[in-house]
């Protein structure tokens, strides 16, 4: 008969396991490894005395051994604006299917990272690192990492090319890493056709943050299309990816700045912005006055009172992106730099029309 051993509340040990069910020490390792050889009458066996037991493996031991942790580690930026959340509430869902749990960091409001927190990061040894933000860099970044190669995004100005280098951002050292290009090109381009054709001329680029390299990538990708197409000089309008920067920024550009014919923002969170300010405070109309295009397609883009007309990043396929990349470098620890690219498109809805 089993059970847990009277007269104490100690932890049950692969030792009690291997006891009770008669077996080795290692039997009751393989038994819970599936890809380890055992009868699957003895893993079953084995399985449902440590359940009786409350025998959980030691993941710190394992890790010791097998040199996995099961962990992926996440720096992001921001934990509570519609885009991060969504994607970290995505990404930590894909995880855990894959078997992976996931330790989530924040960075200061500067974008910069506590090195102590790093420190505690690698105490974790996890298998890899996800960076979503740009001010913690490759070669900084992996003075606290052992074995894990950190995967970052990035948002290319031109269109990405494939398998172009190792992946180095201009002057960072020479610091391996994966990563994932957004290529932000072609969902952009299908904007500025689409604005173009209704006759829009001045357009006005409500930015992000100004140490967002994403941002600067766009404002860079929209000018060039711009140019392209013989349209006049960009409109830039200061913003920091946020709703009242947004609505603020939007109202100083038609009462101060002479307005335009339409707002292209760097997120669609500021683009919510820029359409409450034109509707509710400066009473025009969108689309026939004023005609707005967001980028991301976050899950509100569609709500109604929005309706908004969005470059879309494909969610779903950037974080199926992300678990490959750990995936294959899991199984390919000295691979050199390996590079997913994500796509984007344009979503028309009601702002534009």
């Amino acid at each position: 008969m089993t059970g847990k051993p009277e007269g104490t509340q100690q932890r049950a040990t692969a030792e009690m396991v291997a006891r009770a069910a008669k077996v080795s020490r290692a039997a009751v390792s393989r038994a819970f490894n599936p890809e380890a050889p055992l009868k699957p009458e003895k893993r079953a066996r084995i399985l449902k005395i440590a359940g009786e037991l409350s025998y959980t493996p030691d993941r710190a031991a394992r890790a010791l051994v097998t040199r996995r942790s099961h962990l992926v580690g996440v720096i992001v930026p921001d934990v509570c604006s519609p885009w991060e959340s969504q994607e970290v509430d995505a990404l930590t869902t894909a995880l855990q299917a894959e078997g992976f749990a996931t330790l989530l960091f924040k960075t200061r409001v500067d974008s910069s990272m506590d090195e102590t927190l790093l420190t505690y990061m690698r105490g974790f040894n996890p298998d890899s690192v996800i960076v979503f933000t740009e001010n913690v860099r490759p070669h900084m970044l992996s003075r606290f990492l052992d074995r894990a190669v950190p995967i970052y995004v990035t948002y290319p100005i031109e269109r990405p090319k494939e398998n172009d280098g190792n992946g180095r951002w201009p002057g960072e050292p020479d610091t391996l890493f994966d990563r994932i290009d957004v290529d932000q090109w072609e969902g952009m381009e299908q904007a500025v056709a689409l604005l173009a054709g209704y006759g829009c001329r001045r357009i006005a680029y409500l930015s992000g943050k100004p140490v967002s390299l994403g941002q600067h990538a766009r404002r860079k990708t929209l000018e060039a299309l711009m140019a392209r197409r013989g349209l006049p000089a960009l409109v830039v309008v200061p913003g920091d990816f946020s709703y009242d920067r947004g609505y603020a920024g939007t109202l100083d550009l038609f009462r101060l700045e002479g307005g335009a014919d339409a707002v292209f923002a760097a997120n669609d969170e500021s683009a919510f912005g820029a359409l409450d300010a034109l509707r509710c405070e400066l009473k025009l109309r969108v689309p026939e006055d004023v005609k707005v295009i967001g980028f991301d397609d976050i899950a509100q883009s569609h709500w109604r009172s929005y309706n908004l007309t969005t470059v879309k990043v494909d969610l779903e396929a950037r974080v199926r992106a992300l678990v490959r990349l750990i995936q294959r470098r899991l199984k390919t620890p000295d691979a050199p730099a390996i590079t997913e690219t994500v796509r984007t498109r344009l979503v028309v809805r009601g702002t534009v029309g």
